[in-house]
């Protein structure tokens, strides 16, 4: 009896010695780890990030998808031992649609397979996911103009007041591609983008719903020798920009018809002004046409005004559906 209260009083110290060097580790037992790694010609970095996850969580599930690559990713990444799979239809988004609806997890870790986002953050970003009851956690940026040049930083940075502008603050770098999610999130999260905008939208689906989310500023390197950045700058940027509308007008239809309402509104009161101060003068309406002009766009504007209002009513419904969605699954902190 001795002799097996010593061995499992040993096991104990073990385990906590273990705890002591990945303190991650206790947040994470008993929960499964995936890590999803979207891929286009990452041939030359995709076998160091896997590396580095394998190191950082080693009893995490490693996915790559290969989105049409035309280099040797694919064979890179079977050969660095992650699980492998393609997805034909191009773009970031659709890769991350695919993956988020094949896998099961508890956890799931979004990267990018460049190798500028560092694998060993990793157990500090489910450390703060878990003890904090979050569902996302995003790695902020912190890198030199190399990583990060200053035409992206602007561009980030604009993006992120529009976006604060729009839905409220919550996130400093919504266009981060390293993101830490709970099952919950990502099983509640419908995903509608195609490329680049996938992590702009996914800050606006925790932003809708009022999701509990974190932040956690992280080195970000740059590239390594042999591999390219697949952002076309002004294309993704305007991508961005409209996707961001988009969302706006199906998430807050009411402010953004009664937008359009009130500049309808504007521009009939600039027409129709001097036909009522000559009509209060004169009793005439010396030009028909610009009144007519002028009644046809108030009508609209009010017309903007009554569809924002409808569709206020639908957004609500759908918010609500998605919410319900959100609560049938547990917490990630409620994982036994």
């Amino acid at each position: 009896m001795q002799s097996g209260a010593a061995a499992l009083s040993k096991l104990d110290r073990v385990r906590d010695e273990i705890d002591d060097l990945f303190p991650h580790s206790a947040m994470v037992r008993n929960r499964s780890i995936a890590v999803l790694l979207p891929c286009y010609n990452e041939e030359a970095a995709i076998g160091t990030v896997i590396d580095g996850f394998k190191r950082a969580l080693p009893g995490a599930r490693i996915y790559v998808y290969d989105n049409n690559s035309t280099d040797g990713t694919y064979e890179a990444a079977v050969a660095a031992g992650a699980i492998v799979r393609r997805e034909m239809l191009q773009g970031k988004g659709n890769v991350v649609r695919r993956m988020l609806a094949d896998i099961d997890a508890d956890i799931y870790i979004l990267a990018d397979g460049d190798a500028t986002y560092d694998p060993s953050a990793a157990g500090a970003l489910i450390e703060a996911l878990v003890t904090r009851n979050l569902d996302m956690m995003v790695g902020t940026r912190n890198g030199g103009d190399g990583a990060f040049p200053r035409g992206h930083r602007f561009g980030n940075h604009l993006f992120n007041r529009i976006l604060a502008h729009m839905f409220g603050d919550g996130f400093t770098d919504i266009l981060s591609g390293y993101r830490v999610l709970s099952r919950r999130f990502a099983k509640s999260f419908p995903v509608t983008s195609s490329g680049f905008e996938i992590e702009a939208e996914l800050s606006v689906h925790a932003l809708d719903l009022k999701i509990a989310t974190g932040e956690m500023p992280l080195p970000y390197a740059t590239r390594p020798e042999g591999s390219q950045s697949k952002l076309r700058t002004y294309r993704d940027g305007t991508r961005i920009l409209l996707t961001l509308i988009k969302l706006y007008k199906e998430t807050r239809p009411l402010r953004f018809f009664s937008a359009i309402g009130a500049m309808l509104l504007l521009i009939c009161l600039g027409l129709g002004a001097p036909l009522i101060v000559t009509y209060l003068e004169t009793g005439l309406v010396p030009r028909f046409p610009t009144a007519i002009l002028a009644a046809a766009i108030a009508q609209l504007g009010f017309l903007s005004f009554a569809i924002g209002l409808v569709l206020e009513a639908i957004a609500q419904g759908r918010r609500e559906a998605k919410r319900m969605r959100y609560l049938d699954l547990d917490a990630v902190a409620n994982k036994s």
